[in-house]
């Protein structure tokens, strides 16, 4: 697909009729096709919308998002959208929840309710401070030893996205 289609078959959202996301998945600037695919696959499986902010650093369908998102990817509620307040409108989310190794305060001591929104940075870079900064109360972290700098992408939206299903139920995925 090349990124004209891609902008204009993803400016509106790819949705099951009736789809009532119980969670939002943000993710700004990813840059792993790979990582999307899992994440994407992780979103199918608890019934999350998966939103993606521009810029991609991949085509959509880049072969490697496909291997990862296996035949799910046709069951993902996906948006991709310009910016991340943007997505957050769009989602109607609650509360956002900014995801960063630099945060302080525990991703398992907040209390997600549904319809919250996980945001996560680029790979290379996560979140950036201003964001953090302006956030302080909705900045989470993972907890991890000294030694890693931080997880994988794929990894850590499924930890947090399980934590946060599992606080709010996980409904029919059981």
């Amino acid at each position: 697909m090349d990124i004209e289609v891609e902008r204009r078959v993803l400016d509106q959202p790819v949705q099951a009729a009736g789809f009532n996301p119980r969670l939002h998945v943000v993710l700004v600037e990813p840059e792993i096709a790979a990582n999307v695919g899992a994440i994407g696959r992780t979103c199918v499986a608890l019934g999350a919308h998966l939103w993606l902010v521009r810029p991609l650093g991949f085509h959509l369908d880049d072969r490697r998002r496909r291997r990862a998102g296996l035949d799910y990817w046709d069951d993902l509620c996906l948006h991709v959208v310009d910016d991340l307040a943007q997505a957050l409108s769009e989602s109607g989310a609650p509360h956002a929840w900014y995801f960063s190794t630099h945060a302080t305060r525990l991703f398992y001591e907040v209390s997600f309710g549904p319809g919250d929104a996980l945001v996560f940075g680029p790979e290379s870079r996560g979140l950036p401070s201003f964001l953090l900064a302006a956030n302080p109360e909705q900045a989470v972290r993972l907890p991890m030893m000294p030694l890693v700098r931080s997880l994988n992408l794929g990894s850590s939206v499924a930890v947090g996205l399980f934590e946060a299903a599992r606080q709010i139920g996980f409904g029919d995925a059981v």
